[in-house]
């Protein structure tokens, strides 16, 4: 299997952002980039788009395989921490996509 990145892209209400960014940054990635095959984990938030409803946040899972995002040890991370009850009920505007890195 080849390299990929998972990419997740959400809104949070504006009222829970310092919560998110605090969790985001402090629990979550953390806590994922122990997942065996987490390479790295990169977060971004919207300058601009030519898209309408673009999501206002970006992140950037580096993977060693496509699998990684789906296995039990990922799942059981996301789970840690209050990410699971204080910021995931009220995320919106969900994607999630895997890009293979290319030869």
């Amino acid at each position: 299997m080849s390299e990929c990145i998972y990419v997740v892209q959400m809104d949070i209400p504006p009222e829970r952002e310092a919560d998110f960014n605090r969790i985001y940054d402090t629990q979550h990635v953390p806590e994922i980039t122990k997942v065996p095959g987490v390479l790295g984990v990169e977060r971004y938030k919207l300058e601009d788009s030519s898209e309408s409803g673009m999501p206002q946040y970006l992140a950037v899972y580096r993977c060693a395989s496509p699998d990684i995002p789906q296995n039990a040890a990922w799942k059981k991370a996301s789970d840690t921490g209050d990410w699971k009850e204080m910021i995931r009920p009220y995320t919106t505007n969900r994607k999630h996509s895997i890009f293979r890195k290319l030869p």
